[in-house]
């Protein structure tokens, strides 16, 4: 089959990792970059193609329309604000293009609706850039989840994705800007937390959505957004989640699932340390006491995934475009991937209201 050919609308930084998977995705080539400033579009091109060069250089294009104009695209990735992305997802459908959308997909769950709506009276493809979800990883932790007889049952889903932001990060960054980015450290981090909890526990739905924010940032606009909260998400059956996401703590991002007769252990969830080798840890570790000798014995299993054959360093983004090109091109729409987009948006919306209503009750 003829490689997808991509256009990307916009020039954040997140485009050029996404640049290069396209390139190492093996059936997909960037023909085109839009930016509103034509100029900053030729920029991104150059620096990018110096790195990852793709046969043909791929066209600067003046304009998000201008680019969704186009023939030579047959899909987009749209990296854009949370604040514009919605109209420019269904402008993008109305053109035809398959949609492959940054996260948090829109402002609110009502917003995304109408843009699955759009994609779907389209028929067109949406997804969301959840890489870690194209891991091969995930299959391998799914099996020593569903090992009742290994595992036992799930009582607990526990995670963290956090970083410490640079000075002056709350006037220059976006994501201190809540006409862009309203939901801050919870729509760019906690969605991966909220995705793999819900994953982790089959996509059940929360019961109950408590959450608390401890810092904040302004930005540029005067209105404010979380920087730094804590949430747990509790589900039929006495089983609870809880996460913690923040732009003012230092990088980390593990995941651990604590069932009744063992745990599963992750220290890098979403961004793997080396993208060529993934692991996790079972842990099934034994009290044992011996008259005044009291020792946890350690049990830990580490299990290890060869997930790119070709050595390539940013696997499960490569794979991500991969995967992504071959349902459009199987002429069948994947319908798992807008439902556990909004199932996510929906859970990231009882956090942010929960959020908002600990603030106006002075609870944080």
């Amino acid at each position: 089959m003829k490689p997808m050919r991509w256009g990307i609308l916009g020039a954040a930084g997140i485009a050029r990792k996404n640049w290069e998977a396209i390139r190492l995705s093996g059936n997909g080539v960037v023909t085109a970059v839009a930016s509103r400033d034509e100029g900053r579009a030729a920029a991104f091109v150059e620096a990018c193609q110096a790195e990852a060069p793709f046969v043909q250089r791929p066209a600067a294009v003046g304009g998000y329309a201008a680019l969704l104009a186009r023939e030579d695209v047959d899909a987009v990735y749209i990296p854009l604000p949370t604040g514009v992305r919605g109209e420019w997802v269904r402008r993008a459908a109305a053109a035809g293009k398959q949609v492959l959308c940054e996260k948090p997909c829109a402002v609110d769950a009502r917003e995304l609706r109408g843009m699955l709506e759009a994609c779907s009276t389209a028929g067109v493809q949406f997804m969301d850039g959840v890489m870690f979800q194209h891991s091969r990883r995930m299959d391998a932790m799914r099996a020593v989840l569903e090992d009742t007889e290994a595992f036992g049952e799930i009582r607990r889903v526990d995670s963290a994705f956090s970083f410490m932001a640079d000075p002056g990060f709350e006037d220059s960054n976006i994501r201190g800007d809540a006409a862009l980015e309203p939901m801050g450290c919870l729509g760019d981090l906690g969605w991966y937390n909220i995705r793999i909890s819900l994953w982790a526990l089959g996509w059940r739905r929360p019961t109950r959505v408590t959450a608390r924010c401890y810092r904040w940032l302004s930005g540029n606009s005067g209105t404010r957004v979380p920087a730094d909260a804590s949430v747990t998400l509790e589900f039929e059956g006495a089983i609870t989640a809880g996460f913690y996401c923040s732009f003012a703590a230092a990088d980390q991002q593990w995941l651990q699932v604590s069932g009744t007769r063992a745990g599963l252990r992750v220290s890098d969830f979403v961004l793997p340390y080396d993208g060529r080798k993934v692991q996790f840890d079972v842990v099934q570790s034994q009290f044992d006491v011996r008259g005044c000798d009291f020792r946890m014995k350690p049990g830990i299993r580490t299990v290890e995934i060869d997930e790119a054959p070709t050595r390539d360093p940013g696997a499960q983004e490569s794979r991500m475009f991969r995967s992504f090109a071959e349902q459009v091109q199987s002429g069948q729409l994947n319908r798992e991937w807008p439902r556990i987009a909004l199932e996510t948006q929906d859970t990231l919306d009882a956090c942010q209201q929960s959020i908002l209503a600990g603030a106006e009750q002075g609870a944080s």
